[in-house]
C-alpha cells in the first residue's frame, strides 16, 4: 500500500556521468516494497514529484537505494541534498514485476541507461528463487556505465555501449543473441529500446517496465496512460504500471 513517508539520507554518491545514487532509510517502505516499484519524490521548490525507481531493498538495515540521472533543476537540486537531511515521498508506487509462480529457470534481464537499476533488485530476488540470472545492459558511453560489478554477481552480463566505448558496441537488441538460452525475460528502459527489444523477443514471454513523466503520480490525472491492446482502452503507467506484461501494452 502506498503511503506518504518522510525518508532520511544516508548516503549521496554520483557513480557514473551524471547519474547519483542515494540511500535513504524508512522502516515502513523497506518493508513493503517489491522489485519494480518506484518514489515518488516531492523536491522542495518544485511543483511536480519525480518518479525514480527503486534499485534496491535493505529489509534489515531499513534502507532503499535510488538512482537517478540529473537532467533539470529538480533531480540536481535532489543531488545536492546531504546524508542526515530528508525529504517526503509517494511509496511504495505503481505496480512492480511478478515473480511467484514463475517457473521459467532461465531468466534474461534486459536494461538500458537509467532502466538499469530496478533491475538489479528484480535479479537479487530472482537469484533467491534458484534462476539463473543473464544480464544485458546497455549504455551512452563508458562514463555512463554503473552497476557493472554488481550485475556480474548475479550471472553472466553483457554490457554494451552506443559508441563501443565499453564492452560490445551497438545497442541490447545487438547482444541479446550472444545471451543463450532463456524462457523468460523482463526489460526496463526507454520506449524506443522496449519496442525494439519486445519486437525481437516476440516469440518469448516477458514483462516491461515503462519510463515516463508523471503528474499525480496515483491514476487521477491521465497524465501518463499508453493504449493497450484491446478495444483501443488505455492504461495508466503510474497505477496500472509501471510493470507490464509484454502483451498487456501498445508501445
Amino acid at each position: 500500500m502506498m503511503k506518504k513517508e518522510n525518508v532520511v539520507i544516508k548516503s549521496v554518491e554520483q557513480i557514473a556521468l551524471d547519474t547519483v545514487e542515494m540511500v535513504v532509510k524508512n522502516p515502513y517502505i523497506s518493508q513493503k516494497a517489491i522489485p519494480g516499484q518506484f518514489l515518488h519524490v516531492s523536491v522542495e521548490g518544485h511543483t511536480l514529484r519525480r518518479p525514480i525507481s527503486i534499485a534496491d531493498i535493505n529489509r534489515e538495515n531499513k534502507t532503499i537505494t535510488i538512482l537517478f540521472k540529473m537532467v533539470g533543476s529538480g533531480t540536481a537540486k535532489l543531488a545536492a541534498l546531504n546524508p542526515g537531511m530528508s525529504f517526503d515521498v509517494l511509496g511504495p508506487s505503481g505496480n512492480g514485476f511478478q515473480t511467484e509462480g514463475n517457473e521459467s529457470s532461465t531468466i534474461l534481464l534486459i536494461g538500458g541507461g537509467i532502466g538499469v537499476p530496478p533491475l538489479y533488485y528484480l535479479g537479487k530476488e530472482l537469484a533467491k528463487q534458484n534462476k539463473e540470472i543473464i544480464s544485458v545492459l546497455g549504455y551512452q558511453t563508458r562514463a555512463n556505465v554503473f552497476s557493472e560489478e554488481m550485475f556480474r554477481r548475479l550471472g553472466k552480463t553483457f554490457i554494451v555501449t552506443n559508441d563501443g566505448s565499453y564492452g560490445e558496441k551497438g545497442f541490447v537488441t545487438d547482444v541479446i543473441q550472444k545471451a543463450g538460452y532463456f524462457d523468460y525475460y523482463y526489460s526496463c528502459g526507454p520506449l524506443p529500446m522496449l519496442k525494439a527489444v519486445t519486437a525481437k523477443l516476440a516469440d518469448k514471454p516477458g514483462m516491461i517496465s515503462l519510463e515516463e513523466r508523471m503528474g499525480c503520480g496515483v491514476g487521477a490525472c491521465m497524465a501518463c496512460v499508453i493504449p493497450t491492446d484491446s478495444e483501443g482502452g488505455y492504461k495508466k503507467i503510474c497505477s496500472d504500471g509501471p510493470v507490464f506484461h509484454t502483451q498487456e501494452v501498445s508501445l
